[in-house]
């Protein structure tokens, strides 16, 4: 974590760039609706599903900051998802526009003419002693399963960028979640890719407070007590873990459920304080196995956690496959597999 010299370093060198960047990307259970107590907002709001929830934090960085700006591949008329409906007419077709469909060049755009999101956004900091930055980028992008998108458009590629340092990774699992991490990630002096789960768009639906609020990064949430095994997840996966948690419940198994939220930086003492509490722990995500970001979870957990562990620590991912459209149902890490895994675990 930045401390606050760094911070407002960066906040210096985010004024001298004066602008503020984020570009947006073109059954198997309901999201995730509750949450602790006071978490997030403070106050009430309406019930929203979490492509609206995107929509009113994009409004807001644009109301609150008039160096922030939107563009991306369809964002002037709303975007593939709705994602950005009215932002063009409420702030200007000079602040929210269409770029050529060319990843590429969005992201050598928002950078500021530099080259791409690993080569560049990643290193601005370091390559310049913290004397300036990407200017508050955040790129903001679809992810995984929706049930037709088949091998192009049912991805998972966290990992990739998790593996590069000087990027922030984030993925909410809810509407209000994604509202408060959207807005925290934007206001951060760090480049952010956000992933939004894209089967949760219209899906998800909770209390949204309609103000202005932001959750904190790189603090994952414990929104399941357990004293059995800990199970890790993130985005629309956590939907699934809850359920397999639920019917774990009915043959007496404890299961305790986190929400990594940031997967870079994460929160691994919440995760390690978990699982010296659980001796046993399973991860689980959309993504392909090998090189998944479970596997960084699991070999870290193992070191810290060593002489607590039970068992070995479980996986149950995607497979290592190309997404295939017809045969998504044996692909994904579902409910029956994850609560098979559970079992086998707690009885090893």
């Amino acid at each position: 974590m930045a401390t606050r010299a760094l911070r407002e370093a960066a906040s210096r060198a985010a004024s001298a760039t004066g602008r503020r960047r984020f570009s947006g990307g073109s059954a198997a259970a309901a999201a995730l609706a509750e949450r602790s107590d006071g978490a997030g907002g403070g106050g009430g709001g309406k019930a929203v599903n979490l492509f609206t929830a995107v929509n009113q934090a994009l409004h807001i960085a644009l109301d609150t900051d008039p160096r922030a700006y939107v563009f991306g591949e369809d964002v002037g008329f709303g975007g593939v998802f709705r994602c950005t409906t009215g932002l063009a007419d409420r702030f200007g077709k000079n602040r929210v526009f269409n770029t050529p469909l060319c990843e590429q060049g969005i992201a050598g755009f928002a950078i500021g003419l530099a080259a791409m999101i690993v080569n560049e956004a990643a290193k601005f900091r370091y390559r310049s002693g913290n004397e300036f930055n990407c200017g508050g980028l955040t790129i903001r992008t679809p992810y995984g399963a929706v049930g037709h998108g088949g091998h192009y458009h049912s991805q998972s590629p966290e990992a990739f960028f998790c593996h590069v340092p000087g990027l922030k990774v984030v993925i909410p699992r809810s509407p209000r979640e994604a509202k408060g991490l959207l807005l925290a990630s934007i206001r951060d002096p760090n480049p952010v890719v956000f992933f939004e789960p894209k089967w949760l768009y219209r899906l998800a639906v909770e209390e949204v407070p309609e103000e202005d609020y932001m959750l904190p990064l790189s603090e994952a949430e414990v929104i399941r007590k357990g004293s059995d095994i800990t199970l890790i997840g993130w985005g629309a996966q956590l939907a699934v873990l809850k359920e397999a948690c639920e019917d774990a419940a009915k043959d007496g198994i404890s299961c305790e459920l986190i929400d990594l939220r940031t997967l870079i930086p994460w929160d691994k003492e919440t995760v390690e304080a978990s699982v010296k509490k659980t001796g046993k722990l399973l991860v689980s995500h959309e993504a392909p196995i090998t090189g998944g970001f479970g596997a960084e979870i699991a070999a870290s957990i193992a070191e810290r956690c060593f002489q607590r562990l039970e068992a070995p620590v479980a996986r149950v991912c995607g497979l290592d496959t190309p997404f295939p459209l017809v045969y998504e149902p044996f692909y994904m890490p579902t409910k029956n597999k994850v609560l098979d895994a559970i079992k086998a675990t707690v009885n090893y």
